[in-house]
């Protein structure tokens, strides 16, 4: 099984599925809908025999509850409505689109890179503090994933994985913040894990 760092990265939303209510809520929300049919079973009723027109109770209240449950369906199928407060949709979404919640995985994957490694382009010990343990991280996932250990746990064949160069980089600290060039190799050198 491969894993890239893509796919550590990626963010996926579970669909939200319906609320199941509680037992207390199911009898609450059963005794809601007969008192809401009933009242409008008798206005109907009864707007029907002012008119002079006399149809059947059941096929009123087959009405009425086919009507509900259309609402209903509906209700759960409309978009959320957009958020108050002046909220501005982020660059680069569709207009006019109607998930104000969902978020796009790969910028919010990209600016959790990309601050911390512009804050520490001139500190070099942020680079130490910040950045370096968020790779290490992903050097030991990679390392669990496809073979099972981590650089804590078996120190010696987790050297001999990552390589003298990537050992020696997570390892040590380093006194300036890497170029953009020797962290693209080093995330190569992770991707080939």
């Amino acid at each position: 099984m491969s894993t890239s760092i893509d796919d550590l990265l990626s963010f996926e939303e579970e669909p939200a599925g319906p609320a199941v209510p509680s037992r207390g809520g199911r009898v609450r929300l059963v005794l809601r809908t007969l008192l809401v049919t009933a009242a409008i079973v008798a206005a109907v009723v009864a707007g029907l025999r002012v008119v002079g027109l006399q149809v059947s109770l059941w096929i009123v209240v087959a009405g009425v509850l086919a009507l509900l449950a259309v609402r209903r369906v509906t209700e759960a199928l409309s978009p959320p409505p957009p958020p108050r407060g002046g909220y501005r949709a982020p660059a680069g979404e569709e207009p006019g689109s109607w998930n104000w919640a969902a978020r796009d995985a790969l910028r919010m994957a990209i600016n959790g890179w990309k601050v911390p490694l512009d804050w520490s382009d001139t500190r070099p010990e942020r680079f130490t503090k910040v950045i370096l343990p968020r790779i290490g991280e992903l050097a030991d996932e990679r390392l669990r994933q496809k073979h099972g250990l981590t650089r804590e746990s078996d120190p010696a064949r987790a050297r001999t994985l990552l390589g003298e160069p990537l050992w020696v980089f997570l390892g040590t600290p380093s006194r300036r913040t890497p170029s953009p060039r020797e962290l693209a190799a080093i995330v190569a050198e992770l991707e080939k894990l």
